[in-house]
């Protein structure tokens, strides 16, 4: 039945990945800080390529915000040519805390749906706070985002890159170096100019 429900919701899922301020801000996000400052070294050849798919997602609970995800999990596996989703939750989920257990209970679902293995989650979030980091650390932006985003990899994919990349367990001390050497009102004010470009009505 949920396969059957995703299919028929096709021409819904391209305009959930057009047409929104919140995919908009993404873009830019993704742009000018995950790839202009290489915080993920994988991710330009994805954007240039127009291979990540960009679900904007009402969801303000947890239950529907799960039934989404893994429906995208489902809509990623049928489409070889997406490499990755980004499901970017409009309004929900802006309470970090309450985020974090949606995480939680996303990545149980995961296994329980039969996705281990397949995909692995990364979260991003506007208030995102590494443990035992203050909040306004700078490194903390290395997963700060216009809005609390789950992103959906294909564990395949990743293994084959991390193959060829010289060193990736060094990724997160440099991202974390560069973003200390930036600052945190550096970020800070290219989230504020994001949003301001792309206001939510």
């Amino acid at each position: 039945m949920l396969e059957k429900t995703i299919m028929n919701k096709d021409a819904q899922h391209i305009e959930n990945q057009y047409s929104s301020v919140e995919v908009d801000a993404t873009k830019q996000w993704l742009d000018e800080i995950i790839i202009g400052l290489n915080f993920c070294p994988f991710a330009k050849k994805e954007f240039v390529n127009n291979t990540i798919c960009y679900h904007r997602s009402e969801a303000e609970q947890i239950k529907p915000a799960l039934h989404t995800l893994i429906e995208q999990c489902h809509y990623l596996q049928e489409h070889d040519e997406i490499e990755t989703t980004l499901v970017i939750f409009a309004e929900g989920f802006r309470s970090f805390d309450r985020y974090l257990d949606l995480v939680d209970y996303a990545n149980d679902l995961l296994i329980e749906s039969g996705f281990e293995g397949i995909f692995q989650l990364a979260s991003m979030h506007p208030e995102y706070c590494f443990s035992g980091d203050d909040f306004d650390d700078a490194t903390n932006f290395t997963n700060r985002s216009p809005y609390p985003m789950l992103h959906i990899i294909r564990e395949e994919s990743m293994a084959k890159v991390l193959a060829i990349y010289k060193e990736p367990e060094k990724i997160p001390e440099q991202n974390m170096a560069l973003a200390e050497q930036k600052g945190s009102n550096y970020f800070q004010n290219v989230l504020k100019r994001i949003h301001q470009a792309h206001p939510q009505k």
